[in-house]
């Protein structure tokens, strides 16, 4: 394997357990219901960058690991984070072309998407949300995604990810 290679697999590996960690990062309770959805911002900046090799299967590991790391139904992150990857990866080439406002918009619609697989799963175990405050990481993701899309865009191009 040559060197370009093994420092992409490493970037991307590597920015998936950045975002992991900020997913288990402890906030205020009052922040809690605000967090991002930070895999599924990195996965779909993944997907639209290198969709040949950032694709379902990765989806549904990254999506296993955080079942795990919340302590969800297993499967429940997996399935979102499957149907987010799959649909990116059928657009990416148009996506590319928005602007980062759209592309923000976008974000949030397919942020609320895997939200409403999660509810769907959520809603079947009998566990329904509390509050409204259940569909707020969608405007917070999309609040943060040009400032993610610059920073991932950045590291990709510095270390020749491809």
């Amino acid at each position: 394997m040559n060197e370009h290679k093994k420092k992409g697999i490493i970037i991307v590996v590597a920015s998936f357990i950045v975002a992991l960690m900020m997913t288990a990062l402890p906030l205020p309770e009052w922040a809690a219901n605000w967090r991002p959805a930070w895999v599924a911002m990195v996965l779909i900046y993944w997907c639209m960058a290198l969709p040949n090799k950032v694709n379902i299967g990765v989806a549904w590991i990254a999506g296993i690991i955080m079942d795990v790391l919340q302590g969800t139904l297993l499967g429940q992150n997996a399935l979102g984070l499957v149907l987010l990857a799959f649909i990116t990866i059928k657009v990416h080439q148009r996506i590319r072309m928005f602007p980062l406002i759209q592309q923000a918009l976008f974000v949030m619609v397919l942020i609320l998407l895997y939200q409403l697989m999660s509810l769907w799963v959520r809603g079947l175990m009998g566990v329904p949300p509390r509050t409204w405050t259940y569909w707020t990481p969608a405007i917070t993701s999309m609040v943060l995604w040009p400032w993610l899309f610059i920073i991932l865009r950045d590291i990709r191009r510095k270390y020749i990810v491809s």
